[in-house]
């Protein structure tokens, strides 16, 4: 069931999307994460799993919605399932803390923020990982320019009139932020998110981190994302 909670006058509420695919590892730990946090109603939006993903979602009380695959093509389809006034786009292997949506709702009580991320807490030991959290900080404090591992946020009509994510197989987050930034600059709040160091474990810190850095540079010079998507493999594809 949506835990929709009885409305006080101005109350904000926020709708939280997680876009899976093979996730049934993670996902009951994000939705209730999502929901101690106080999210309004949580929408899962799978793109084809073959695992209990689906069935993993709505024990733990999500909307769930299955559409084609693709991050930006199930952020949108779950947003336009959704009904709240804030939509915060969470990663299946990410985590909210429990004041993340209250920290989120007392920001945009200023009618001039309309966006906004998290800082992360990886969840790894060891100073390459709080290096990464510095420096992604540093990205939206300075650049504008959250990932969708920060937990993405923004006001309804903020999103609507950007056309949501452009349905491209990568750099959905990039892309949607670059425009996003333009009308409202992105706040950066505690939080934190708590992301799973899976990939960084994966292929290592400094070879992933040098990897996404190819992949924008290539972008900025040109290069689309859908070209770009073959050298960014999905978490479940074999190693």
């Amino acid at each position: 069931d949506m835990r929709l909670l009885e409305l006080k006058p101005n109350y904000v509420k926020v709708s939280v999307i997680i876009p899976t695919i093979n996730e049934v590892t993670a996902i009951a730990r994000a939705a209730r994460s999502a929901w101690n946090a106080g999210a309004d109603e949580v929408i899962v939006v799978d793109g084809g799993s073959v695992d209990e993903t689906i069935a993993t979602a709505r024990s733990a009380g999500c909307d769930v919605v299955v559409s084609a695959p693709g991050r930006a093509t199930q952020q949108n389809a779950g947003a336009a399932r959704s009904v709240g006034d804030v939509l915060l786009f969470l990663h299946a292997d990410n985590q909210l803390s429990p004041t993340a949506i209250e920290q989120a709702r007392e920001l945009l009580a200023n009618a001039s923020i309309k966006c906004g991320a998290y800082r992360q807490r990886i969840d790894a030991k060891g100073l390459a990982y709080r290096m990464l959290e510095r420096g992604n900080a540093w990205r939206v404090r300075c650049c504008g320019l959250p990932y969708g591992d920060q937990a993405i946020f923004m006001h309804r009509e903020l999103f609507e009139s950007l056309g949501g994510f452009p349905e491209v197989k990568l750099m959905e987050d990039v892309l949607i932020m670059k425009k996003a930034r333009q009308v409202a600059w992105p706040r950066l709040l505690d939080g934190p998110v708590y992301v799973d160091a899976r990939r960084w474990q994966r292929h290592g810190v400094i070879r992933q981190t040098l990897r996404n850095w190819m992949l924008l540079a290539a972008h900025q010079v040109g290069c689309s994302p859908d070209s770009l998507a073959n050298y960014y493999r999905r978490h479940d594809a074999a190693k």
